[in-house]
């Protein structure tokens, strides 16, 4: 298992505001929609690093972030890495479709938390919430509110935390 172990010293810049957890969390088993109302859970992202954004098309500073969160992906996004942006609450699919053309988001997958379940039991209050999960599906480290997660340090310590894996 991968903890987020000496990764401290790669807390700069927007990252400061990252919590590491000294162990891994396990993650509630709690469902999310797709666009086409098909229930998925976090196991489909297993194997893979995640950071999981907590959304909503209301939400300014969501706005701010989604652009990195998507040159982020186009970044890292692969086999052993991915983003995934989950909007929480009411947000309409026409509005989530304009949010995305508005801000140029090309790369950024679709999912809905319309009640808030997952949310709630992941303990997201407030928006954005991104939460960093490790190939095992469990949380290693949290951020509350908007970050450049495209910048050189977010892609840092997510390399780090991605070649850490590896050995």
């Amino acid at each position: 298992a991968v903890a987020a172990d000496g990764m401290e010293d790669l807390l700069a810049g927007d990252m400061r505001a990252m919590v590491l957890h000294d162990a891994p969390q396990d993650v509630p088993d709690v469902s999310f929609t797709d666009v086409d109302g098909v229930e998925l859970t976090l196991t489909a992202f297993e194997g893979r690093f995640v950071v999981l954004n907590f959304w909503a098309t209301w939400c300014a500073p969501c706005r701010e972030e989604m652009p990195s969160l998507n040159a982020l992906q186009q970044q890292l996004g692969g086999e052993g890495f991915a983003v995934v942006t989950i909007a929480s609450g009411r947000n309409p699919i026409p509005a989530i479709n304009r949010f995305f053309e508005e801000e140029g988001i090309t790369d950024l997958p679709v999912y809905l938390d319309p009640r808030q379940t997952m949310s709630r039991q992941m303990g997201v209050l407030g928006l954005p919430i991104t939460v960093l999960l490790n190939p095992e599906g469990q949380e290693i480290g949290r951020l509350r509110g908007d970050a450049d997660w495209a910048g050189d340090d977010a892609i840092a310590l997510l390399t780090a935390l991605i070649g850490s894996s590896d050995s």
